[in-house]
């Protein structure tokens, strides 16, 4: 019933259908250039494991949320904390719940920089034989980062890890520690290797990718107040800042119990951060990491404050004692309670409203499927890509029976116009109907 979520899961199910894994697509012979490729891989793995429906497309993108509760928690773990605490934050914290069910790129690109911020703080570190590892752990994330949404990857890691090594070692000696223990060389070998075959195939392929993805996508898109050089939707134009209230919207309802929690507990954050080598100032400014870019931008989603999430799970049990499970355990069953309720709504016919599912299941025959006006993306997944927007009512001359969708007032016209028989089949909640014509 989402537009996003129906657009992508469109795409993997053509990915599979086409057997063009290289370049997602739009439509049939459209490639989409918005988005690297590994949210429609996800998606279309999932339906060659379970075959075609929503739950197929989604599963991949909830394993990557239970993976990435798995990393936060084995930080907390590492550090002393309970791993319980961090798990039950991030899956009842709003906006991680609903993207770990949802077929949109954000949660791959959590994933990929929660790989990368645990390398990069255990390479750091340096106290175990296994640092090196972790710093190619890093890159490896920061490579599938570039493969779940770009170079915003290497914007956010870097607008979170430079200024906390500067506040440890000063601007000077920050750059001297990450020569030092960092396999820069060599990291970033291998990062390109994972990632850029990809970019200069999908060049080949679809000339102009690279000036509408690596130009458009990523400068014009935020800088541009309204841009209109996107090809696949509409540019959102927020008022500069506005990514710090979806943040304690999307975040909801952890997002307004960490600043508390820190400020009454701020002792104890200053004595983590010493005792622990700057984990709790690292993980503060992973949590405000895409806050920060996103602060001047004006073409943002609530969804963009996603990938600093693992921290305030980690931060909140960083914080908590014993005294606070009580509340702590209300807080967490604001979310549940929530979705059950959004659920029943849900199912009670308002997600009809904004889906077509319930059209297509009134459809019996294999007989063509017109969409008067606008073709949905949801009526393009649920018709498998058979269902085509109607151009000129010259198609329908040659055809003896066909199905028709759209709202009464806009159909009704065309009928009498064209002096079609025609019988309404069914009207969803969406307010399209759908009509069955067939010659006498």
């Amino acid at each position: 019933m989402d537009t996003t979520e129906a657009r992508y899961g469109e795409m993997a199910r053509l990915m599979v259908e086409t057997g063009d894994w290289l370049t997602p697509q739009f439509d049939y012979g459209v490639p989409f250039w918005g988005k690297p490729p590994l949210f429609a891989w996800m998606s279309a793995y999932g339906i060659e494991c379970f075959g075609l429906s929503e739950f197929a497309v989604r599963a991949p993108h909830w394993l990557a949320g239970l993976l990435t509760i798995g990393l936060a928690a084995f930080m907390t773990y590492r550090a002393g904390f309970s791993p319980l605490i961090t798990s039950l934050v991030l899956a009842t914290c709003g906006i991680f719940a609903i993207a770990s069910g949802a077929v949109m790129t954000d949660m791959a690109l959590t994933f990929s920089l929660s790989i990368a911020m645990l390398g990069f703080y255990y390479c750091w570190l340096g106290t175990s034989r296994y640092s090196l590892l972790w710093g190619y752990a890093s890159f490896m994330g920061l490579a599938c980062g570039l493969l779940a949404k770009g170079p915003v990857a290497l914007v956010i890691m870097g607008v979170a890890v430079f200024p906390w090594l500067v506040s440890q070692h000063g601007f000077l000696a920050a750059f001297a520690v990450l020569w030092r223990r960092f396999p820069l060389i060599s990291g970033g070998t291998l990062m390109l290797a994972l990632s850029c075959p990809w970019y200069i195939l999908a060049e080949i392929a679809t000339p102009g990718f690279m000036d509408y993805f690596l130009v458009g996508e990523h400068f014009k898109r935020f800088v541009v107040s309204g841009w209109q050089g996107d090809l696949y939707g509409s540019a959102h134009d927020e008022v500069r800042g506005t990514i710090w209230l979806f943040w304690l919207q999307s975040a909801a309802p952890w997002s307004f119990v960490l600043p508390v929690l820190a400020w009454k507990r701020r002792q104890v954050f200053r004595e983590i951060n010493t005792k622990h080598k700057g984990l709790s100032s690292f993980l503060l400014c992973w949590l405000m990491a895409p806050m920060v870019l996103f602060t001047m931008a004006g073409n943002i989603l609530p969804a963009y404050v996603l990938p600093g999430i693992p921290a305030l799970g980690i931060l909140v049990a960083l914080l908590v004692n014993q005294r606070d499970f009580r509340w702590l355990s209300v807080t967490a069953s604001i979310v549940p309670v929530l979705l059950v309720i959004a659920l029943l709504v849900l199912n009670l016919g308002k997600a009809d409203s904004r889906s077509d599912r319930v059209i297509f299941e009134k459809i019996a025959s294999d007989d063509p499927v017109f969409y008067i006006n606008k073709r949905p993306f949801s009526g393009q997944f649920y018709s498998r890509g058979q269902a085509q927007k109607l151009e000129q009512t010259e198609e329908l001359e040659a055809l003896a029976r066909f199905y028709l969708i759209g709202q009464e007032q806009v159909v009704a016209p065309l009928i009498a116009k064209q002096s079609l028989t025609c019988s309404k089949q069914f009207t969803a909640n969406s307010r399209r109907s759908l009509y069955y014509c067939a010659e006498e």
